[in-house]
């Protein structure tokens, strides 16, 4: 009875968690770094705004060491200045202290605060790339290589689901004083109010963090954590081709693991370090042509799709008859997904009529909302 109740449950959540054309995913207990859930874990991704997390590492690095504090006021470079979003938009010479930026990099993904942040702690952004891939080594991420500090589109720039958990462990439980910055939902700089673009934060119970990415070659990317009953796991997910998808996907493997972790115990699981590398672990692709995002050139194309099947020609008919209508845009799900973030108090109709604007192979936002 009790091995056929354990089948139940492993192919149910075989079903809900390998959905066609995911892509690479991976679910971990942050205390110990079991592994309850790795699919593709070891095929290369472009990280896209996680690469923020090892930003914000090594910033904690550097205030545990001295060499800055949350206090220190950093400047707004010409090289941070030009970062394309999503920003805080600084003029070149304007300042903010090192918290403040934290802040900005987690909640907000500013490219700009990135560059800021890199150059205040070792002086140049080539020279804290550096130190990034120095760390990558050091925590066990083989497959990682950093291009820049802040996740936008770079050839070069890749990953993977367990070297991203490796890099989460180390983040949660060496720099755990810093949870409430990764657990944010809103903050203010001056007098904009910026918004996470975790929606695991708002809609699921026990969710406490903590980084979204996104680019046009990988999709829609989350780390997400949460805390149940004194244990918290956190989910690596790769390339959905929505942020509803994303974080869709994100919530069915933490739950997933939240009702499966007491029997999967029982048979014992492997580590982040041990759990063998795949011997088809794949090289880096883009999925840019399936991403639903304005600012890919993709989403006009799927929304259009999406309102021709729903006008039979009998509506059609009806509509002739009753003389012009206003065009039919879609559906707001597929609009409010748009990858391009809308500056504060612009609302998203805007935000995906800016990114519609945008010519095909411009440099976008590394997150989405």
């Amino acid at each position: 009875m009790l091995a056929r109740t354990l089948l139940s449950i492993v192919t149910a959540s075989a079903v809900a968690l390998s959905p066609a054309a995911a892509g690479p995913a991976l679910l971990f207990d942050a205390g110990d770094g079991k592994v309850l859930y790795a699919e593709d874990q070891d095929h290369q991704w472009h990280p896209a705004s996680l690469t923020k997390i090892m930003t914000a590492l090594l910033v904690f690095e550097a205030i545990r060491e001295g060499k800055v504090t949350l206090e220190t006021k950093i400047g707004c470079s010409e090289l941070a200045h030009s970062q394309p979003p999503s920003k805080v938009g600084l003029p070149v010479g304007a300042e903010m202290t090192v918290e403040v930026a934290l802040q900005a990099l987690i909640l907000k993904s500013a490219n700009d605060v990135a560059v800021m942040l890199a150059e205040a702690v070792a002086g140049t952004h080539e020279a804290f790339v550096a130190r990034m891939n120095a760390t990558a080594q050091r925590l066990g991420m083989t497959r990682t290589v950093f291009a820049n500090a802040n996740g936008l589109p770079a050839p070069e720039q890749v990953t993977t689901a367990r070297d991203l958990a490796k890099l989460t462990q180390a983040v949660l439980r060496d720099h755990s004083g810093y949870a409430n910055m990764w657990a944010m939902v809103e903050m203010r700089v001056g007098k904009r109010r910026l918004r996470s673009h975790n929606a695991l934060l708002n809609n699921y119970d026990g969710a406490d963090g903590i980084k979204t990415g996104f680019i046009c070659d990988s999709g829609f990317n989350i780390v997400a954590s949460a805390s149940r009953d004194g244990r918290r796991l956190v989910a690596v997910v790769l390339g959905e081709v929505t942020g509803r998808e994303r974080s869709t996907r994100a919530a069915n493997l933490l739950e997933h693991g939240f009702q499966a972790h007491g029997w999967k115990s029982m048979f014992g699981m492997e580590s982040l370090d041990n759990l063998p590398v795949a011997a088809d672990a794949k090289g880096v692709v883009s999925i840019r042509h399936a991403v639903v995002s304005w600012a890919c050139g993709t989403g006009r194309r799927k929304v259009l799709a999406r309102t021709k099947r729903k006008r039979p020609q009998a509506v059609a008919a009806k509509a002739g008859a009753a003389g012009p209508q206003k065009p039919d845009h879609g559906s707001p799900a597929v609009k409010t997904k748009a990858g391009v973030e809308a500056p504060q108090g612009q609302d998203k109709g805007a935000a995906a009529a800016k990114a519609k604007a945008k010519p095909k192979g411009e440099k976008t936002s590394a997150t989405a909302p």
